[in-house]
């Protein structure tokens, strides 16, 4: 099949690889030339603007850090709806609002297309492994239509219900995620403040009733976890702008139903100093340097 994929991000890339390696013909476009020249020496062809990218497309896959990006994508007299043929379903797999999603999919059936959400859970390294968990919103039938082209990049894809409902499930998942990722790092501050090693705490944490993915996966202590971003100078991964960015989707989407969500507030606060500190390019896990820091001001 020929795919345009637009946004060559952290999870961009190895995605748009994953479909190059199961046989797809696949033309990228994206700011970074870099990310475009390693696209385009994967076999992948290029494209100067959205519109040239999709021209030819039998299907369209955008993976952006925000529903702006995913607008001026999608809009303009170079965007993907100025270019693309009657009939080709756009897969959004960014992570956005679901208010939004509904506008883009309205959008794009004005002119003809269909349009699916299809957030993605499981980090860099499931993308780059191709066992990412796609949260589908769409139409059954256009579900049914996209689920080869997902499954070329994810293990699991699950249907969630109409457009938007996608974004419902991530934003839900993500607000669990940072919530637990908190928790695990005051819990592992406090133990080795209390003089218990490391591995040892994450140890019987993973084997207790502690353990959940932010522990036994992606521990935020430096060597627990040999593979985590904690262990690599909290590099690559999920940034923690990126975290603030779904906490603040999900605290949005809670006022707009009235819906109180208390641990999310208290994490998007978290996160939202951890980003003040300098870390919003590190991986979100680095929020256990908040209680790094708080413990060595209350040694001095």
């Amino acid at each position: 099949m020929k795919i345009a994929f637009i946004g060559l991000g952290n999870m961009g890339s190895p995605m748009a690889h994953n479909l190059l390696k199961s046989g797809h013909s696949v033309t990228v476009y994206d700011l970074s030339q870099r990310a475009v020249q390693l696209m385009t020496d994967a076999g992948a062809k290029s494209a100067s603007s959205p519109r040239a990218a999709v021209s030819d497309a039998e299907c369209v896959i955008t993976m952006l850090p925000a529903s702006a990006h995913v607008r001026s994508v999608l809009e303009g007299p170079e965007g993907v709806l100025a270019g693309i043929q009657p009939g080709v379903t756009i897969i959004d797999s960014s992570t956005i609002d679901p208010a939004s999603v509904r506008e883009f999919a309205s959008l794009a059936n004005a002119r003809g297309n269909t349009f699916v959400d299809a957030p993605v859970s499981g980090g860099t390294g499931g993308a780059a492994a191709g066992t990412l968990t796609f949260m589908v919103g769409g139409n059954s039938a256009v579900v049914a239509k996209v689920r080869p082209v997902l499954e070329a990049m994810g293990k699991n894809i699950v249907h969630c219900g109409d457009v938007g409902t996608g974004q419902v499930a991530k934003i839900c998942n993500n607000l669990v995620l940072g919530i637990t990722m908190a928790g695990v790092s005051e819990a592992m501050a406090l133990g080795v403040a209390l003089g218990i090693d490391p591995k040892t705490l994450g140890g019987i944490m993973n084997t207790s009733t502690g353990r959940c993915w932010s522990s036994d996966t992606y521990n935020p202590y430096p060597g627990v976890i040999d593979t985590a971003p904690a262990s690599k100078g909290y590099a690559g991964g999920f940034g923690t702008d990126l975290m603030l960015k779904d906490l603040g989707l999900a605290t949005d989407a809670a006022r707009s139903v009235s819906q109180p969500v208390f641990m999310g507030e208290t994490a998007q606060k978290l996160y939202q100093t951890s980003s003040q500190n300098g870390n919003g390019r590190l991986d979100f896990s680095a929020v256990i340097k908040l209680y790094q820091l708080e413990a060595l001001a209350n040694v001095s």
